[in-house]
């Protein structure tokens, strides 16, 4: 056979995809090889003719064309399709008499019998050549790619890439909703849109689609409530007073074909032992409709393989039924009207029957459904939460039966597996119910076993009623003399619960994207005359309805013969239904209308099965690893006899007789088939077999089967496991008492992870199954991509079985095996594998569950043996080579936790009972112990005893006193994550000792030998190091040791008394303190989270401390120091208040900010100032919001106490003494009227002794006072009128303010001390100025990682002066002018940030000059403090500046400026001036070097009291200005007297027009000097006196130029000619607040310019200001 495999082809093609074919079984068939010029991937079948697709993309057809014009009628070779070469076709399909093919742009070609548009090419009968065909959305002009093609007789189906189907030819089988055939377009199957389809086939005359089911979480379209096709409610609920009815009994006439002649009545098969019961049909319908097949449940009455009898027509009362059920279809997840309604009804239902229900126990009770027209409804997740939360009580019922048709129940026994309705034999069920195990007799016995672990698995979830009206009944005890005796037997047996045993989250976490999914429905449409549907009856489906037995069968894989279906599952069986005539159907019930299983013996597993005609062919795996074939249906008879006998075919068509010996029983295994190679799939079709196989070149395809056969043998193994012994085991009732609560959620975590595991075997079984059909290569093996997932699910497994095991759980489940599996274990025994006889159950049931671990081991077998095949160099061998060793490694490591399980399990039953129950976890192993007197404790009394126990996570220490009955009284665990221990310094003593340290214990142990030492020291520290990596990290083994590290991050929770008590701390750690960051919680729920050092809070942190009484928490952030708050932070009190300033030792001190209340409450305030010890003591100002008074003074103990300043919003203002918080001793009054009191004060505003009070005018009152200023004084004393003539004299009685307030330099001390220490010094100056800088450096980068910890903070331009910061300036050596401007630049940069030093010093003086002199501060009477406070400021900012740069000369010292740098002499002055002027230089001054960077930050509130202060002369300024300025230009010259030759303008008396000058007219405003008047008003704008003293010099200079551009020649100004020219520059500037600019230039002004140039412009801009005050107008 094989020697003719050798010909024309090139080497490779000899080796793979080889093409075999024959037909029948009979031994004397040999297959024949059809020789192809390159390796076949896929073969399709017609009724005569096969198209075969080959490497490369080319396709030949063989057999009988008749399209073709040309061929003579006799069979052909295969001949290539010319039509196709230059397209790449992926995909081929042959229906009975067409063809079709996808190209790799999803382009679908057809040809072949068009006569029914199977081709979809209109106005042809038949296509001779491959022709594209368009399948076009409507309205749309781009074709939608396909993925691949199926054919049947008469129609096509395509399945496109958004896996949606399309169909078109003739027939219901193409799902749509057309009348008229042929369809020649293709069109969407609008029935299957929004499902993801994985797969489509096409009998003769049904199509059958495989869907990916719909998860609980992701509904992939809209829920269907009502009928596509009539728009009626699919869903009716009505609600009667003891149970609800939900009826979907929607009868829609387009939804079932109808038949002329009415359907035969079958009658009911019943077992001897019980009586018939008549079941009632609800398909009386409108005298007009024709009746309906009945449709009875394929999950009740179909599981015996019989149909339920239609309504006799002796019953006398039919119930009426409105409408007649039929098929329609519906989404899963149609939601009913009033589903929260029912869902309530029904909670009130279960807590009210938990008593009465005793007797419905066992499940659920399965009503046989009564027949009805309606086919495979979809059930609604309602119907599913109802059987849920009524739980093992509700019994799914017919509304209409009364309670005498209550017989109808059928109670399932303990094991559920007789929930086939009445209709199997009893002989039957016992048999069945005596041995789980054993092979079934008969299909029907399969089916039912199978179809009763469907509804176990399903026992809560949506699709076990499928069909006419469900109404949820509660069964109460009157129910029970209805019930046969022999079912109340039944319910004696012990009880079951019902466990769903379905992946968690279903499956892997990425299985939906990676792995092939298993959760899959399969929909089937077309004719049904021979059961090919598998809805249960004959009808025809116009539309795809999903065939409810089969969901949850895992179905992989569907194909379709003419009249009959074949489903393949993930675990590797076969269903099949339909015409069985020929026995194509692998089983003998004829014909089926609900899938069955095909009879196959023990252990074959088939995993390509492809259905013809009237045959079967079975692709599965045997004993060996090469696959073998099963052929089961018609036998082929040699040519001679074909014509007789497809006459006598045709007669038995006729009378449906049985004729033995021309089909097979059951699948029959075809012998030829170990010489076909390696088979990679099976094709048949028409009367053809066709097999396509693999020559094993160097092993690589045996390797490959081996691994797919292994994997599908696995999934097999572990779904026994879980239907035979998991789910039997969960299911028991007594399993909670037997296990505990603790053991018990183990085992249930266990069955989860069980599953999981098994799930993804399944999935990847499937993926390698499909790779084994299409690819056969390496590159498509999903463990070498995805490893980890499966590395990740085996180690999770494992875990769980070992923390079971640890816990004692296989131990306690030996009862209730017993209950189960009775006293000799065979099952267990087949299963786990163990050949030892007489093993005891526990240790069976240990080796079950460790099982799963050696198939890792094979993992790695056949992945070393997969990577022999390849080349050592090339990426496919390093690619297995490494996965091998991750599967090995991962081997090794599972053997050496379940040794470590083992261990710990042994040591735990030998140990002392009482700690047992506190210490054994799930999670805990022993790792070493010292009962061996190997470790004790250094000092221990002579009769205590101590016992260390080494776990995994923790070191336990058991104490305990020799003589006692219980040893060990004590016992503390230490967790190993915070847990340090190093060798003792070894001394001479001889002693081996360890110390150990843990947060709250220091101790030192002695080792009985220094090989112990050694042993418990590597011991601990490799189990620290572990517990600190997390489990699984140690897959490296126990070889690899480094010391775990001293710092490290841990949880703690602290046990003894003091601060810490029952505190848990998480965070890092350094040698059992916490260290670093982390998070402090108290049981009482304060919280600090922030910077530990040595133990104790250190560096920036957070602390939240609740408070129970407010119902609010205090909350500070800020520094710490040892435990305590300190440092600079911000307090919020739960009372509302908070401070924001200096802590030292956890009380405020320093400087500091505390705002109370908000401003709509009782007392809303604002302090700031300093504080000593937790209370207000030093200078402070204190803003009263409520009074609207405002304090500035001197404090002790919360107190005014001292000298101080009060104003008032009212504009009164006190100075003078305080003293017990009150105004008391001498002080000053003035009313906002200057009416003024000087004198003694007894309490606030209240005068008492003597004083002076003088009015506004003058007139004084001299004597002694009392009374409250503002409510009638008392007075006793004289009162005096100076005397006209005295009034020079007794001016001078005007009060001197600020005597009696704090002086300026004592001011915001806190604030500047501060600084200092911040730079590190104790006291202002003293300190090392290179100590300094570094405390800067620090300062800096500090803050800077605090603030990137919240970078929204750091804008881009500040991060930007931060990196100029960075640099530190040259700060020694002498000054020159270069190096004075670069610490003028660093200043600048340095108070641009909070960051640094000085500029939070001076963001800190900004704070409190704006508190004080802001809102009520901002009174006249305190700009002399005010300026003098800035005054202060300067000096003392410019004595840290020195301290810095301490070669700075001092104030008023001069630097010299280089020679050439000589200002140009262009201020032309009087020569005296300029003989006066001081020598080239830069005179150094705190105002020149500071004032540009502070005032400009205090100049709004500064500004706001000069304005206030100037107000009147002001006023009496601007009116001048403004009446003035009414006058055009040269009234205006006129009038101020300025010389006619300064007048830009031609006289005719003076001198010509100089060139080009327009003249001026009379009437023109503005127009003179305008660039001199543009300029001056731009003093409003700036804010240094140094900068408003340089506009007026630019003002100077322009009135110059445009003088000597008048007189064509320079010209020496006289004070004479300049003052009147200035003057009207300066009434045109219109400057609104000169007497504030004038008096701040004045005020705060260069002490070193006064005399200079600036000096003498400034006085005469002075001179202009009095001179238009004073202006009269004549």
């Amino acid at each position: 056979m094989e020697a003719q495999g050798k010909s024309s082809e090139d080497d490779d093609g000899g080796e793979r995809g080889l093409l075999h074919s024959w037909r029948g079984y009979s031994y004397s068939v040999v297959p024949e090889r059809l020789l192809l010029p390159r390796p076949v991937l896929q073969v399709a079948l017609g009724a005569q003719h096969g198209v075969l697709l080959v490497e490369g993309g080319q396709v030949y057809t063989f057999g009988e064309l008749p399209w073709k014009q040309t061929q003579a009628s006799q069979p052909t070779k295969p001949t290539p399709e010319n039509a196709l070469s230059g397209q790449r076709v992926v995909a081929v399909a042959a229906g009975s008499f067409h063809s079709g093919a996808v190209t790799e742009d999803g382009s679908v070609h057809m040809w072949g019998d068009n006569a029914a548009g199977q081709c979809g090419l209109s106005g042809l009968s038949c296509v001779p050549n491959p022709t594209p065909v368009a399948l076009l959305e409507p309205g749309g002009a781009q074709s939608v790619p396909v993925l691949e093609l199926a054919c049947g007789e008469k129609h096509s189906l395509a399945l496109s890439a958004q896996r949606e189907v399309w169909a078109w030819g003739s027939g219901c089988q193409l799902g749509l909703k057309e009348a008229v055939f042929p369809v020649w377009k293709p069109q969407k199957v609008e029935q299957l849109a929004g499902r993801w389809v994985l797969q489509v086939a096409c009998g003769a005359s049904h199509s059958l689609a495989l869907v990916r089911c719909v998860g609980p979480d992701g509904i992939q379209r809209p829920p269907v409530d009502k009928c596509n096709q009539c728009n009626q409610l699919l869903y009716t609920m009505t609600d009667k007073e003891d149970h609800v009815i939900i009826s979907d009994g929607h009868y829609c006439p387009m939804g079932v074909e109808a038949r002329e002649d009415p359907p035969p009545t079958q009658t009911l098969k019943a077992s001897p032992s019980e009586p018939i019961l008549p079941s009632h049909s609800s398909s009386t319908s409108t005298p007009a409709a024709p009746t309906p097949d009945p449709t009875p449940d394929p999950e009740d009455s179909q599981k015996g393989g019989t149909t339920t009898a239609a309504r006799p027509p002796s019953d006398p009362d039919p119930p009426p039924s409105p409408k007649a059920a039929a098929s329609t279809s519906s989404s899963k997840s149609s939601p009913y009207p009033g589903e929260k309604e029912v869902k309530e009804y029904l909670r009130k239902l279960s807590d009210a029957s938990q008593t009465e229900a005793k007797m419905a126990n066992g499940g659920l009770h399965a009503l046989q459904a009564p027949p009805s027209g309606r086919g495979q409804s979809a059930l609604n997740s309602l119907v599913a939460s109802c059987a849920s939360a009524v739980g093992e009580r509700v019994a799914s019922t017919y509304e209409a039966l009364s309670l005498k048709r209550m017989m109808n129940f059928y109670l399932p026994s303990s094991r559920l597996e007789a929930l086939g309705g009445a209709a199997d034999g009893g002989a039957e069920r016992v048999r069945r119910e005596e041995s789980v195990q054993a092979k079934k007799s008969s299909s029907t016995g399969d089916i039912h076993e199978e179809e009763a672990e469907g509804l176990r698995r399903r026992l809560s979830l949506p699709g076990l009623l499928s069909q006419g009206r469900y109404a949820v009944h509660l069964l109460s005890s009157s129910y029970g003399p209805l019930l046969s005796p022999r079912l109340l037997r039944k319910m004696g047996r012990s009880r079951t619960r019902a466990f769903a045993l379905t992946p968690m989250g279903g499956g892997v976490p990425e299985d939906q994207e990676v792995f092939p999914t298993l959760q899959t429905e399969v929909w089937s449409w077309g004719h049904g005359e021979q059961g090919e549907l598998g809805h249960g009856d004959n009808l025809d489906r116009l539309q795809p309805f999903c065939i409810k037995s089969l969901n949850k069968k895992e179905v992989i894989r569907v194909s379709a013969g003419a009249h009959h279906s074949i489903a393949l599952t993930a675990q590797s069986q076969v269903y099949s239904w339909g015409s069985n005539l020929s026995g194509q159907l692998g089983h003998m019930d004829t014909p089926s209308t609900v899938p069955r299983l095909a009879k196959l013996s023990e252990g074959i597993r088939v995993w390509d099965a492809s259905a013809g005609e009237r045959h079967t062919l079975l692709l599965a795996d045997g004993d060996c690893i090469q696959p073998i074939i099963y052929y089961s249906g018609q036998q082929v008879k040699e040519a001679g006899e074909e014509e007789k006998v497809e006459k006598m075919e045709e007669e038995e068509e006729e009378e449906e007789d049985e004729r033995p010996g021309g089909y097979t029983q059951q699948p029959v295994l075809l012998p030829f088939c170990m010489n076909l190679g390696f088979v990679s799939s099976v094709v048949a079709g028409g009367r053809r077999c066709v097999a396509l196989s693999d020559r094993n070149v160097m092993g690589f395809i045996s390797s490959l089967h081996e691994l797919a056969s292994a994997e599908r043998k696995f999934y097999c193994k572990l779904c026994d496991i879980k239907s035979q012994v998991l789910r039997p085991l969960l299911e028991l009732e007594s399993l909670s008492s037997a296990l505990g609560p603790a053991a018990t959620e183990l085992l249930q975590t266990l069955a989860g992870r069980f599953s999981l595991l098994s799930h993804l075997t399944g999935q990847h079984g499937a993926s390698l199954t499909a790779n084994l059909r299409r690819g056969r290569d390496v590159s498509s093996l999903l463990m070498l991509e995805h490893a980890s997932i499966f590395l990740d699910v085996y180690n999770d497994y494992c875990s769980t079985v070992g923390n079971f095991f640890v816990m004692g759980g296989f131990h306690a489940l030996t009862k209730p095996s017993l209950d189960i599996f009775g006293k000799s274990p065979e099952l267990l025994q087949r299963l786990s594998e163990c050949s030892e006889e007489n093993t005891v159950t526990s240790d069976l049931l240990v080796a079950l569950f460790y099982l799963p671990t050696q198939h890792l081991h094979e993992y790695g077998r056949l992945l070393l043996k997969l990577a022999t095949c390849f080349e050592v160099s090339s990426g496919d061998y390093q690619k297995l080579q490494d996965s091998c060793s991750k599967f090995e490694a991962l081997t090794l490591q599972l053997k050496r936790k379940r040794k470590e399980a083992e261990y710990t399990f042994h040591f735990w039953k030998s140990f002392p009972g009482k700690m047992t129950d506190s210490l054994r976890k799930p999670n805990r192993r022993l790792i070493y112990e010292s009962s061996n007197k190997s470790l004790t404790v250094q000092n221990a009394g002579r009769f205590s005893v101590n016992w260390f126990i080494l776990f995994n996570d923790s070191l336990v220490h058991a104490q305990g006193v020799a003589p006692c009955k219980n040893l060990f009284s004590t016992h503390h665990i230490f967790a190993l994550a915070t847990l340090w221990v190093e060798p003792a310094p070894e001394d001479n003593s001889g002693l081996h000792g360890l110390k150990v340290v843990t947060p709250e214990e220091t101790l030192t142990l002695l080792a009985s030998s220094s090989a112990e030492k050694t042993k418990w020291l590597r011991a601990i520290n490799q189990a620290v190091d572990q517990a600190l990596s997390g489990a699984g990290q140690d897959a490296s083994g126990p070889a690899s040791k480094s010391d775990p590290p001293i710092s490290r991050t841990a949880s703690y929770t602290f046990y003894k008394d003091g601060r810490l008590k029952d505190a848990t701390y998480e965070g890092r750690w350094l040698a059992g303190k916490p260290h670093g960051r982390g998070i402090l919680k108290w049981p009482d729920g304060r919280i600090y989270t922030g910077s530990f050092k040595s133990g104790l809070e250190d560096g920036f942190g957070e602390f939240a401390c609740p408070n129970k009484a407010l119902n609010q928490g205090d909350l500070y952030q800020g520094y710490w120091k040892e435990g305590k708050m300190h440092g600079l932070g911000t307090y919020r009190y739960a009372s509302g208040e908070v401070y924001d300033g200096s802590f030292q030792d956890g009380m405020r001190q320093g400087h500091g900010m505390l705002r109370s209340g908000k401003h709509n409450t009782s007392s809303p305030s604002v302090f700031i100032g300093q504080w000593l010890q937790d209370k207000k003591t030093g200078y402070g100002v204190f803003d009263d919001i409520t009074k609207g008074e405002k304090y500035m003074g001197m404090w002790q103990d919360h107190q005014r106490q001292g000298t101080g300043v009060v104003v008032t919003q009212f504009g009164l203002y006190y100075e003078g003494a305080f003293k017990d918080n009150k105004m008391m001793g001498t002080g000053i009054l003035l009313s906002e009227d200057d009416t003024t009191y000087e004198g003694e004060f007894s309490d606030d505003w209240t005068l008492s002794g003597k004083g002076v009070l003088t009015m506004p005018n003058g007139d004084y009152l001299e004597g002694s006072f009392s009374g409250e200023w503002g409510s009638g004084l008392k007075v006793t004393g004289s009162y005096f009128k100076p005397n006209l003539f005295d009034a020079e004299k007794d001016r001078n009685r005007a009060v001197k303010l600020g005597r009696m307030s704090v002086r300026a330099e004592e001011k915001w001390q806190a604030v500047f001390e501060e600084c200092w220490s911040e730079l590190g010094c104790e006291a202002p100056g003293e300190g090392e100025h290179l100590k300094a800088w570094e405390n800067i450096a620090v300062a800096l980068t500090s803050r800077r990682q605090q603030i990137q910890d919240s970078p929204e903070i750091l804008s881009r331009s500040h991060s930007k002066t931060l990196e100029g910061l960075e640099v530190i300036p040259q700060h020694e050596g002498p000054i020159t002018i270069e190096r004075y401007h670069s610490i003028r630049l660093y200043l600048l940069k340095a108070c641009d940030t909070p960051l640094h030093p000085l500029g939070r010093l001076l963001e800190t003086l900004v704070a409190v000059y704006r508190m004080t002199y802001v809102g009520v501060g901002a009174n006249r009477r305190l700009l002399p403090q005010a300026v003098n406070e800035i005054k202060s400021y300067l000096c003392r900012i410019f004595q840290i500046v020195r301290f810095l740069f301490p070669d700075l000369p001092e104030e008023g010292g001069l630097i010299p400026e280089p020679a050439e740098n000589l200002p140009d002499g262009n201020q032309e002055m009087s020569a005296d001036t300029r003989t006066e002027s001081p020598k080239p230089g830069r005179v150094v001054s705190s105002s020149a070097l500071l004032l540009p960077v502070l005032l400009p930050r205090l100049y709004p509130p500064l500004f706001t009291l000069y304005a206030l202060e100037k107000e009147k002369e002001d006023d009496m300024y601007w009116e001048c200005v403004l009446r003035l300025n009414k006058q055009p230009d040269l009234a205006l010259l006129a009038f101020l007297g300025v010389q006619q030759k300064f007048w830009p303008v031609s006289i005719p008396n003076s001198l010509p027009a100089p060139g080009g000058k327009q003249p001026v007219a009379s009437s023109t405003k503005d127009a003179c000097f305008a660039s001199a008047v543009e300029t001056l008003q731009q003093i409003s704008t700036t804010f240094t006196p140094s900068d408003k003293l340089q506009v007026i010099q630019l003002t100077f200079e322009e009135i110059t130029q445009e003088v000597q551009s008048l007189l064509k020649q320079d010209f020496l100004w006289s004070m004479d000619d300049l003052f009147p020219v200035f003057l009207y520059v300066v009434l045109r500037a219109r400057i609104r607040n000169l007497g504030s600019e004038v008096s701040l230039i004045e005020d705060l002004m260069d002490p070193c310019v006064q005399h200079g140039e600036h000096g003498i412009m400034f006085t005469t801009l002075k001179a202009c200001y009095y001179q238009i005050q004073h202006e009269k107008i004549t």
